[in-house]
């Protein structure tokens, strides 16, 4: 199990146990994160389930694939550390991970 951290806009923090090979995505939508609406279902085809990983984590991550990188173009504000929490699968080193959900996904 890795302990993820999403921090909503407001601040409030959920810290949740996430199985290794799950999603990011997986792991909010199964423990009621808000901010991340997921809804493609984890296709790769909405940008609906975009994060912002902590720049303390960013070049611990798998790189972009091309297809995340093109579904990111569709999300409202991105920045160089946004990612789709889809494409992100856990391993049990992204214990601590902290990332945080955009003011919209719309």
């Amino acid at each position: 199990m890795a302990k993820v951290t999403f921090i909503e806009v407001d601040g409030k923090t959920h810290v949740v146990d996430v199985p290794p090979g799950w999603s990011l995505m997986e792991g909010a939508v199964k423990n009621r994160v808000a901010g991340i609406d997921a809804d493609c279902g984890g296709c790769c085809a909405c940008a609906t389930c975009h994060v912002y990983v902590d720049p303390a984590w960013e070049a611990k991550l798998p790189p972009k694939a091309e297809m995340e990188e093109t579904m990111l173009d569709f999300a409202l504000v991105t920045a160089p550390n946004s990612r789709l929490s889809c494409q992100i699968r856990v391993t049990s080193d992204m214990d601590g991970l902290i990332v945080r959900p955009p003011v919209s996904q719309h």
